[in-house]
């Protein structure tokens, strides 16, 4: 939104936009209107266009937002935490089971989906999502550079690209299948990748 909100505002929209999304987990995009997310979230029709002058849309990408910082948000502390092998582990057992939890439904998915994968909303969402995701492990791969566990000559923003390929490639698998071995077997294969650079480790 252009317009500046007061606090009071910025907490009526955030009440909206995470009652939404919580009604679009539980129905599906397609099926829910915007009646239904009024009624959920207990916003009049004037209020809910005052903070969503264009509609479903508009909403369907605030709620896309909320849903992609959801995923970088289950991650932590772990994410922002990658500076031992332990915290790697302990980070790769945390999207496994968040993934597992989620099922074979992706809410951000299905919500770029409706709103349009080509639309500039949609496609900022989804690449604020990666980069921020795949700078974080990049973070993370500096600080074990930093300690003398990986080497010097590594590519970082290589290895923090390809680790998350892997693991989009394995949610893909899981959401058509419902089984979570192909995301496992990527985010082992990855770390493992990693570890055997460490001079240091076993």
């Amino acid at each position: 939104m252009d317009r500046v909100l007061t606090r009071k505002g910025e907490a009526t929209r955030a009440r909206i936009v995470e009652g939404a999304a919580e009604v679009l987990r539980e129905r599906g995009v397609v099926p829910t209107t915007l009646d239904d997310i009024r009624i959920h979230t207990a916003t009049s029709k004037g209020q809910l266009f005052h903070y969503f002058p264009d509609g479903k849309e508009q909403l369907l990408l605030a709620v896309a937002e909320f849903e992609a910082n959801r995923v970088l948000d289950d991650q932590e502390p772990h994410l922002s935490g990658l500076t031992s092998w332990e915290a790697w582990d302990r980070w790769r057992d945390v999207v496994v089971e968040r993934y597992r939890r989620q099922g074979e439904s992706c809410p951000l998915g299905s919500l770029v989906l409706q709103v349009g994968r080509s639309t500039p909303g949609a496609r900022a969402v989804v690449l604020g999502l990666l980069r921020t995701w795949e700078a974080a492990l990049a973070t993370g791969i500096r600080a074990m550079q930093e300690q003398g566990r990986l080497p010097a000559s590594l590519d970082i923003d290589q290895s923090a690209a390809a680790l998350l390929a892997g693991i989009q490639g394995g949610v893909t698998i899981m959401l058509s299948t419902g089984e979570s071995r192909h995301l496992e077997a990527a985010l082992d294969t990855g770390i493992a990748r990693l570890r055997a650079l460490d001079p240091s480790s076993p």
